[in-house]
């Protein structure tokens, strides 16, 4: 297991009650030679693992790209949740400030991909630490995020 944290706290913070932002990048795909594969036997098991990972976490929305794969890979913890998986546009300032908005003090998960998440995580926390390998499935980022610039980080792999 692998963990990195960054970020900061005060007592202002520590009253407010923040949005949880969990990152994932989409499990293992498939090769069937086109832009939208399916997962491939290792990454639908990485997505049910997600479900043991995740199954004391009262996640309220699940966000993914528009991609089979990534939405394969919240399917699971969806279906276990009871929640339907929302689509959304990477890489979009403004739709990340709207997904914050409707869903302050709560924890969202959001699927991406190997440059998508990293975009993500760099954007809430105002850092440039994240890059992800096109190889690495098996990062979760969790945020606490209370606003732009008061933000910590906990780097999982998984």
């Amino acid at each position: 297991l692998f963990c990195f944290m960054v970020g900061i706290t005060s007592a202002q913070e520590a009253t407010e009650k923040p949005t949880i932002v969990i990152l994932i990048r989409h499990a293992e795909k498939g090769d069937d030679g086109t832009k939208d594969p399916a997962l491939a036997e290792a990454g639908i098991a990485r997505a049910n693992h997600l479900v043991s990972i995740l199954k004391n976490t009262n996640v309220s929305a699940i966000y993914s790209s528009n991609y089979k794969r990534t939405k394969a890979t919240v399917e699971p913890i969806a279906k276990s949740q009871h929640l339907e998986v929302r689509t959304y546009e990477p890489n979009k300032e403004e739709e990340i400030k709207r997904i914050l908005a409707d869903n302050k003090g709560k924890t969202i998960l959001i699927a991406g991909h190997s440059n998508t998440t990293p975009w993500t995580a760099n954007f809430l926390t105002g850092s440039k630490l994240v890059s992800f390998a096109d190889s690495d499935y098996g990062n979760m980022l969790i945020v606490t995020f209370w606003d732009f610039g008061k933000t910590s980080m906990t780097w999982l792999n998984y």
